[in-house]
């Protein structure tokens, strides 16, 4: 059962041929404020607009549960550095109203067996509202 996807890159799922999902999700929603200086008082504020939403999360890619961690790697390598614009869902739900870029991937790799196959990995993944 899919549980989310960004775009075709990654699709999160849970079946009883593939186990891909993620951890630890965090999204950051901000606003923009200035400062503006004023002598003998406390600054004044003043709100400049919403800042851009980020999304980040942790993947386990084990070779145990179905999935390929270097072929997945480089997928999601790919997109990031040619910029892939993409919705982000989980439930079946957008996350944001605006796509996302993949702004960064951080991979451990945790378990190499003979011959350099890559099993496990793990991969720290950032998404960033694209305006």
């Amino acid at each position: 059962m899919a549980i989310g996807n960004w775009g075709t890159v990654i699709v999160f799922e849970v079946s009883s041929r593939k186990i891909l999902n993620f951890q630890n999700l965090k999204r950051s929603v901000s606003g923009r404020w200035k400062k503006h200086s004023i002598i003998g008082k406390k600054p004044r504020s003043e709100f400049a607009g919403p800042e851009s939403s980020s999304v980040s999360m942790d993947v386990v890619l084990s070779a145990e549960h179905g999935v390929r961690p270097r072929t997945l790697i480089s997928s999601l390598e790919k997109a990031a550095e040619k910029g892939q614009i993409e919705y982000l869902y989980i439930g079946g739900k957008k996350i944001g109203s605006k796509k996302m870029y993949l702004e960064s991937i951080s991979e451990t790799w945790d378990e190499v067996w003979n011959n350099g196959e890559l099993v496990k990995a793990t991969v720290s993944l950032t998404f960033s509202e694209y305006r």
